[in-house]
């Protein structure tokens, strides 16, 4: 049955919500898009006419995709190249989400992307429909065909999973903007010492190239190994300017709500580093440099009001 363009319309009215929900359950923008196309094929193929709460149809049917997706996901994530890390996603992208509560904010921070990898599918999906996302038990259950009480279990278990590996605090804007600048300048100094102050004893940093750019397969971990490889990155060498097609300049933006650092070069994004910022200093630096996950970042930034940069000729 042919859909109306009400029908249509409806959809595309709901497409926004539904990569949002995709972007968190996948952390892949490009899956996301891949898995709302296809609920709306699903949507066409559907006697639209008979189903009585469309939102709940559509967003059991993406869910379901997303579980089935995830499910091939892990296996390949066994064979990926150095570490994953989820796609950035820069300040304004409508994939982001809802923001309007702390719960909503944190839920697609970097850091809770790459924790809740080590949840399972159903796991993944209970939390992001209820924290990010609002829905009540009655309808995740509805959704994931699981009882109300199994449901709530399941969220709380969740919820404690990820805030037993979190380290984020809200702090205001302008401490953070302090942060990101000493840390740029301590980085760029070629002394260790400065590095380490601003950083927690345990912070880490991880780097994902997925074999395209060079990375190191396991993360940094303590402040002095973080500040040795953070005071080595931003050391100039002819090799990373070839490598990364030329010098970049590096601007101070968001991503994924996090502080970041987003190196450019001609117009195109070649990094995007989230910072992980909390009272005690800099808790973890993710650093996302593989190209194929940097495409979106790319045609984000070039429609942004990015300022001037902080850095210029960075390598």
């Amino acid at each position: 049955m042919a859909l109306t363009m009400t029908d249509v319309d409806r959809f595309e009215a709901s497409r926004p919500r539904l990569e949002a929900i995709a972007y968190r359950l996948l952390g892949s923008a490009s899956e996301a898009e891949d898995a709302a196309q296809e609920t709306f094929l699903r949507w066409q193929a559907a006697d639209v006419d008979r189903i009585e709460v469309p939102e709940a149809w559509l967003t059991k049917v993406l869910t379901n995709l997303c579980l089935n997706q995830l499910a091939s996901a892990r296996a390949r994530r066994e064979t990926y190249v150095g570490q994953w890390l989820p796609e950035p996603l820069l300040a304004g992208d409508p994939m982001l989400g809802p923001a309007d509560t702390a719960e909503q904010r944190e839920s697609v921070s970097y850091a809770v992307l790459a924790l809740l990898e080590r949840l399972s599918p159903g796991e993944r999906a209970v939390y992001v429909l209820r924290e990010a996302f609002d829905y009540p038990h009655r309808e995740i259950a509805e959704i994931l065909d699981i009882t109300e009480a199994a449901s709530q279990q399941i969220f709380h278990r969740a919820k404690k999973h990820v805030a037993d590996g979190k380290a984020r605090t809200e702090i205001d804007e302008a401490a953070v903007r302090r942060i990101v600048d000493e840390f740029l300048a301590a980085a760029t100094s070629g002394r260790t010492e400065p590095l380490v102050r601003l950083l927690t004893q345990d912070a880490v940093a991880i780097g994902d190239g997925g074999g395209k750019v060079p990375a190191r397969a396991k993360a940094f971990e303590g402040a002095l190994a973080v500040a040795k490889f953070m005071r080595g990155l931003f050391k100039p060498s002819e090799a990373k300017r070839a490598l990364a097609g030329g010098s970049p300049e590096v601007y101070a933006m968001t991503a994924n709500g996090d502080p970041a650092l987003v190196a450019v070069v001609g117009g195109r994004v070649v990094g995007v580093m989230c910072l992980q910022i909390t009272a005690e200093g800099i808790a973890g630096f993710r650093n996302q440099v593989n190209p194929d996950k940097l495409e979106r970042a790319t045609q984000r930034w070039a429609a942004s009001d990015h300022g001037e940069p902080l850095l210029e000729a960075a390598f």
